[in-house]
Order: C-alpha cells, then sequence, then structure tokens
C-alpha cells in the first residue's frame, strides 16, 4: 500500500497526484466528493458542476419545498434542473421520495461532465455514492457501520463494468432518514442516481427483529426493481446479494482506513476507495 500523503506529490491540502491520476477531497455545502481523475481540468470541472447543479437544486427547492420533504415520487416540470428531473426519474423507479437521489443524481452529472473534458478516469463520489467511468480498473471498499464486515469486503471493477453507479444506504452510519435497520444496503446500477434511490428503498425494508429474515426481505424487494444490476445487504454478521455483481473482494482495511482513498499496488493505476 502506498501512503498517498507521506510518499506522493501532494497540490495543496485537499489534492493529491500519483501515478498519474489527481484525487481530489471538497466539500461542498452538503456534498462531501472525492473526484479522482487523470486530468486536472476535469476536476475543476466536477467540482463546477456540483456547485452549479448545487444551486439550481436549492432554487427550486425554494419555489417548491414538497419536492425536498416528500418520501414518494413526485411530478415536476418540464423545465425542472437536470438534478431535478433526474433525481426525480430515479424516485420513481424505486417508489421513494426524490432527495433521496440528489446525492447519486449530483454525482452522475458531474462525471458526465469529466467524460467531455476526455478524461480517461472519471470517478465521483458523493457522500458514498459514487459515479464512474474509467479505461482503467478500479477497486471500491464498503462502509457498513457496526457491522464486523464493514472494511472487509469491496468490489475489483473492471472496464466491463463501467459505466457504474455504487450506491450504500444505512441506518447506523448515514444521517439521512431511514426507516429500516440495515448496516448498508449496497445497490449496483449503471447509474449512481438509480443506486441511490434503490439502496434507500431496500434499506428501509430491512426490519424486524430477526435479522436473517430481513436481510432476505431487502434482497427480495431488490429483486423485484428494474434498471439494477445487483445488491447486497448487510446487517450485524449477516449478508445476502443477489443479481449480477462485480468481482467481490477481501480487504483488510480497519474503519480508519475508511476515510483514506489510496492506490492499490496489485496492478498499475488500480484506484482503491477506502
Amino acid at each position: 500500500m502506498i501512503d498517498l500523503l507521506g510518499s506522493d506529490k501532494v497540490l495543496g491540502s485537499n489534492m493529491v497526484f500519483s501515478r498519474g491520476l489527481y484525487r481530489a477531497r471538497r466539500v461542498i455545502r452538503q456534498s462531501n466528493l472525492l473526484i479522482i481523475s487523470d486530468k486536472l481540468q476535469a476536476i475543476s470541472m466536477a467540482l463546477n458542476s456540483v456547485t452549479l447543479h448545487r444551486s439550481l437544486l436549492e432554487r427550486y427547492i425554494h419555489y417548491h419545498p414538497e419536492y425536498e420533504s416528500s418520501l414518494e415520487p413526485l411530478e415536476v416540470e418540464e423545465d425542472a434542473p437536470r438534478v431535478v428531473k433526474l433525481a426525480t426519474l430515479a424516485s420513481g423507479v424505486a417508489n421513494v421520495g426524490p432527495m433521496a437521489a440528489i446525492p447519486g443524481a449530483l454525482a452522475d452529472i458531474a462525471m458526465g461532465d469529466m467524460v467531455c473534458h476526455d478524461s480517461s478516469v472519471s470517478l465521483v463520489e458523493n457522500g458514498g455514492e459514487i459515479a464512474a467511468l474509467s479505461d482503467r480498473p478500479l477497486d471500491v471498499g464498503v462502509y457498513a457501520g457496526s457491522s464486523p464486515l464493514s472494511g472487509r469486503m469491496g468490489f475489483h471493477l473492471l472496464r466491463d463494468d463501467f459505466p457504474i453507479g455504487i450506491a450504500t444506504s444505512s441506518s447506523t452510519v448515514s444521517h439521512a432518514l431511514s426507516f429500516g435497520n440495515a448496516d448498508a444496503a449496497i445497490i449496483v446500477a449503471r447509474s449512481a442516481s438509480i443506486a441511490d434511490a434503490v439502496a434507500t428503498a431496500v434499506c428501509n425494508s430491512v426490519r424486524g427483529d430477526d435479522v436473517e429474515a430481513s436481510v432476505q426481505s431487502g434482497l427480495e424487494l431488490a429483486e423485484t426493481i428494474p434498471h439494477i444490476r445487483g445488491a447486497i445487504v448487510i446487517r450485524g454478521r449477516y449478508v445476502g446479494k443477489v443479481g449480477k455483481l462485480p468481482r467481490l473482494l477481501k480487504l483488510d482495511g480497519d474503519i480508519e482506513d475508511l476515510f483514506k482513498a489510496s492506490l492499490h499496488e496489485l496492478m498499475p493505476h488500480n484506484v482503491r476507495i477506502l
């Protein structure tokens, strides 16, 4: 494992360049971002994209406060901001409120803007929701709250897996509203907005004192929702999966490691988000 902060080129307090890739961390209002690319211009484009679309979202909510408070899908105007419409479409797929898909929608839009700048590695993580398109393999770690599996598993993403959206909803980690008991409901889809909305719905369905049965309930719901590739549900020591998922990894990280981003030494230019 390479210590990015110890041996690589640090380009300011929140930017690192290592082995051909830039890695930037920023907080833009409620968006806690990790952005990875081979092009510095693409990093700037993603940051500008999140700033712009957050501003448009906030203005929309000012005039449509029901959008922020609704726990069910809504209809929006044809001329609504792009982020609003993207999250609305995703919420309709999962039958949840549109705000459940906003972090993923912002990641999707920012990642798409990076691709427009010919970035060969375009990854945006927004509070744990990931949108990525890459011509290089990527490794992604999973944080699952208090579960003993937290930091012990992840995905090895190959070129055929991209574009990809990965989202995690948790009743034990996130400050977001949750009605379930899952340590993590992890959804893999083509887009982060769809994955984000479905992760919320699946997490909400993991309920009850029978832990094993609650995990099964979450998996069964995931199987009924279109437009996703697969799901993993974790509660305590119980884990279940359905669908076609990227190759699973066994990791040795601990909880503290999950808040760092490192470059893995298994092959050139792998990125491990931990």
